[in-house]
């Protein structure tokens, strides 16, 4: 980069240094999120929401509507493409959750949500144990976002058979955590791994690990 180039948003938000930060170049981020996604060819969402059909077996429930009345979480939901993937899949009422208020805003717009909360994810989720059918989770564990510690959490909203399905950067698998943290959760007898296999993410990215844990 050059020394008269200023940082892109998503490079400042790589760099953020607490919660307080991302939440504000989240909400700055915002009102262009969306087409910048598009031109980073960001296909994690799709990705993410054919993964808990594929991972209930839903196939042949509802061709068409294979999501239809089940109650799906959506953590780090930001301006709502898992959302809008979901809803395509059937999906209704879905719970969005993210730090931002600006994201929370433009995903309020798809239509795609029953509900939206401000949700600092490093914390514990406003949910009862058991609350959810299926959780998803894209694009929530990159650079200078969460490490592995949500887990715990997605497992414990997610009734025992349903699932949780979530991106984690394959440069983070080992360096940041998460491979131990799931194979104690697995030995603890609280998930099976059902997925963890690296694909595409986003342009300019190696890959991510699309990670589907069913909830024992």
């Amino acid at each position: 980069m050059a020394l008269t180039d200023k940082p892109t948003l998503l490079e400042r938000v790589f760099a953020a240094k607490d919660t307080s930060e991302s939440r504000a170049l989240y909400n700055e981020w915002a009102a262009t999120y969306n087409p910048d996604m598009t031109l980073s060819e960001y296909v994690a969402p799709r990705l993410v929401a054919e993964g808990v059909v594929r991972a209930l077996k839903l196939k042949d429930v509802s061709p068409n509507k294979p999501l239809e009345g089940l109650r799906i979480v959506d953590a780090g939901c930001g301006t709502g493409l898992v959302g809008i993937e979901l809803a395509k899949l059937g999906a209704k009422g879905t719970v969005g959750l993210d730090i931002s208020e600006g994201m929370l805003g433009l995903a309020r717009k798809t239509d795609a949500y029953g509900d939206l909360k401000v949700t600092d994810l490093t914390k514990r989720i406003d949910a009862a144990d058991g609350a959810f059918d299926a959780l998803t989770c894209s694009g929530t564990f990159t650079q200078a976002h969460l490490g592995p510690e949500p887990l715990v959490e997605f497992v414990r909203v997610v009734k025992p058979g349903g699932v949780a399905v979530a991106t984690v950067l394959d440069t983070h698998w080992v360096e940041k955590g998460f491979e131990a943290t799931v194979e104690r959760l697995a030995k603890e007898g609280k998930v099976e791994v059902v997925e963890k296999e690296s694909g595409p993410y986003r342009k300019g990215v190696s890959g991510a690990r699309v990670l589907i844990l069913r909830i024992l």
